[in-house]
């Protein structure tokens, strides 16, 4: 007896037309499309959350690594022989070149840091000095050279740079004069008086964290030591790696190369607390997606039970014609997995391009709801980011195709089980 292979055209043919049926024909068209319309927009929330999850982290560690050191080099202190104790180095050239000699390691610098009071007309706030190099500056990826800033950094030895953050708010641009007060200042028979110079604007950076624009002043190092009265030490050496997120495997020779008296201050360490919680929450928000492709895939079932119900004579005519459970089996299992084929490759596609153009779908929002959507002082960045990974697209690919074929399964082998002779007795 000439048996036809699994899948021929004729099974095709028949879950075609099944599935184009309408309702007075016994089909279930508007169940079908409600199948496909929730598959869809499913797969397009998963890519859509995914997509915005992998942009905001890498948004958020770019702007990390891109203006803050990879690790940093503070010192525990040393007791003098007056019972004082100081902080930083006195040898801070020798310590960052042996910083830098360690493998793996692309710069090291010796900072300055301090705490201040700016003021420019009649606004005031609060900002933190660092005290670095011009040749140091010019090489932090969202600050120096290629950054997106203004001004002359060659310049940056007679002057001061600044944050777009703390320009914009005390309404200062280039060549104008900022005044620093810092509090520990001059000593006098009257006590310590607030020490206030200023200093000409001549770099404004946007590094793209509020925290950092809002907050952060680049100072030369020699003037910085002059400022604070730390001539001839530094507080601190920022080091640069090759590669960030091995940064603990450098911890057990940067703390060799830095001596007895140094520590060290990752990144993971000041950031890695909000990275877990981005990480907890990337797990469960796709374990609640999941359940919401589960449930578009579970209406699925629902239009197959009601195809097969309505076509019960046909499967009992199919099936005494010499039609095998097998054959009826793939025709039910064509027309749900048709269904969330389609329906995942369309939410692709609406995922995908949400992801693409999300820049002008974000300002249509942020437009419709009057402004404020994005507060950049709680989120850190100053737009919503999105980043498409083949990865994610494919786990949410995988999901749907997995979960809609897998319902699928169940009203097709109910309808292959089907016994002709009970499904024709009443025709």
């Amino acid at each position: 007896m000439a048996t036809t292979a699994p899948f021929s055209r004729f099974e095709w043919m028949i879950a075609w037309r099944y599935l184009r049926a309408r309702r007075a024909e016994g089909g279930v068209s508007v169940m079908t499309w409600i199948s496909l319309v929730g598959i869809t927009l499913a797969v397009f929330a998963l890519i859509a959350t995914l997509s915005v999850r992998a942009g905001f982290r890498a948004e958020f560690v770019d702007t990390i690594l891109g203006a803050n050191a990879h690790v940093t080099v503070y010192s525990s202190g040393r007791v003098t022989e007056s019972g004082q104790l100081i902080r930083g180095f006195d040898d801070y050239d020798a310590l960052a070149a042996r910083l830098a000699e360690v493998p793996g390691v692309t710069r090291a610098a010796p900072l300055i840091k301090g705490q201040v009071m700016v003021t420019a007309g009649e606004g005031s706030t609060g900002a933190e000095v660092y005290g670095i190099r011009p040749a140091d500056l010019e090489a932090i990826p969202r600050v120096g050279l290629g950054a997106n800033a203004e001004g002359d950094i060659a310049r940056f030895a007679e002057g001061i740079a600044i944050g777009s953050g703390i320009a914009r708010e005390l309404g200062l641009g280039l060549g104008d004069r900022l005044r620093v007060i810092a509090p520990s200042g001059v000593k006098t028979a009257f006590g310590t008086s607030p020490r206030v110079n200023a200093y000409e604007v001549v770099y404004i950076f946007t590094a793209g964290r509020y925290d950092i624009d809002r907050t952060r002043i680049y100072m030369p190092f020699d003037e910085a030591q002059s400022y604070f009265n730390k001539e001839g030490r530094a507080d601190e050496i920022e080091v640069m790696v090759a590669e960030p997120e091995r940064v603990d495997d450098l911890a057990a020779p940067l703390l060799a190369a830095a001596g007895p008296e140094g520590m060290l201050w990752t990144w993971r360490d000041s950031s890695g607390a909000f990275l877990r919680a981005l990480d907890v929450e990337d797990n469960i928000m796709f374990v609640i997606l999941s359940i919401l492709v589960l449930i578009a895939s579970m209406n699925i079932i629902s239009g197959l039970i009601m195809l097969v119900k309505n076509k019960g004579r046909d499967i009992g005519i199919l099936r005494t014609m010499g039609l095998t459970e097998g054959a009826v089996l793939r025709v039910f299992f064509l027309c749900g997995a048709s269904t969330g084929l389609v329906g995942t490759a369309a939410g692709v596609v609406l995922g995908c391009l949400f992801a693409i153009y999300i820049d002008p779908i974000f300002s249509f929002v942020n437009y419709m709801a009057g402004g404020g959507v994005w507060d950049p002082s709680i989120r850190g960045i100053y737009a919503l980011p999105a980043k498409l990974q083949l990865g994610d697209v494919l786990s949410a690919v995988g999901l749907s195709l997995f979960l809609s074929f897998v319902v699928t399964l169940f009203p097709a082998r109910r309808a292959a089980r089907m016994n002709p002779v009970e499904a024709l007795r009443y025709e």
